[in-house]
């Protein structure tokens, strides 16, 4: 699997895990609400540089492409972890 592919998948699976806690937002308390600010907040950075990693990624170094991907990593269990607070 290309680098590309794997941040795509990774994307795409944080994608799924943030609609699935928007639809259920609108349930949860307010301290959830907060924390879903902020994490939408962290979304929005870890997409643009997600961007510009895969953009670069044939000149990025194996250190910037492994916080891009733990980054990535964390934003999806925070996602999951809102999701199962909501359940």
């Amino acid at each position: 699997m290309s680098l590309q592919d794997e941040f795509n998948k990774l994307s795409e699976k944080i994608k799924q895990y943030r609609d699935e806690a928007r639809v259920q937002l609108h349930l949860a308390k307010e301290d959830v609400k907060d924390e879903w600010d902020d994490l939408e907040q962290e979304w929005d950075r870890f997409r643009q540089k997600l961007d510009q990693v895969v953009h670069d990624a044939e000149n990025a170094s194996h250190e910037a492409r492994d916080t891009a991907r733990q980054w990535g990593e964390d934003l999806r269990t925070r996602y999951q972890d809102i999701r199962n607070k909501m359940k």
